[in-house]
């Protein structure tokens, strides 16, 4: 039997340690390569709306107050769509001077963004025509609504392959 003399711990340590530290770099570096998209539910960066939860939340709730808006579109499709919005108030009646503000995204990348502004506005509908969704699945239909000095974002998820819809 023969007895260690004890040199093999210091370099086994000090092995450990480098390849620890290795790994915290392969880490960073393989993270940073990564294609990774911000949120932009609120169509800000994540940290304004964090920043202004509290002012988004009690916007909501006096815009819902007063009144409603619905996504009325029967669906999208990749070679061309109507999107429609509603807004009322909560009598039922018509509002024509609301400004809408449409962000179309999807939900994994921003390369196919579309910002579309002044849809044509009948009876309280407005709508805006010929919209592309150049991929088939799941997109993010982001409005802005102003009636005001009431604002409100409605988020929907739509699918080209599918007729519903739903918010998000």
């Amino acid at each position: 039997m023969s007895k260690s003399s004890g040199r093999i711990w210091p370099y086994a340590i000090g092995g450990s340690i480098i390849l620890v530290f290795g790994f915290c770099v392969a880490t960073i570096v393989v993270t940073h390569q990564a294609n990774i998209q911000e949120s932009d539910a609120y169509m800000s960066s994540y940290q304004d709306a964090d920043a202004n939860a509290n002012d988004l939340i009690k916007a909501r709730i006096a815009f819902d107050r007063s009144c409603n808006i619905e996504y009325i579109s029967k669906g999208i499709s990749e070679s061309g769509s109507t999107v429609q919005y509603r807004v009322t108030d909560k009598n039922s009646n018509a509002i024509n001077s609301a400004k809408l503000k449409l962000v179309i995204t999807r939900p994994e990348t921003d390369e196919f963004n579309q910002e579309l502004e002044n849809p044509s506005v009948e009876n309280g509908v407005y709508t805006f025509r010929d919209v592309k969704f150049p991929k088939a699945g799941v997109w993010n239909i982001m409005a802005k609504v102003d009636v005001g000095n009431l604002s409100r974002y409605y988020n929907i998820k739509a699918d080209t392959r599918a007729t519903s819809s739903y918010e998000y």
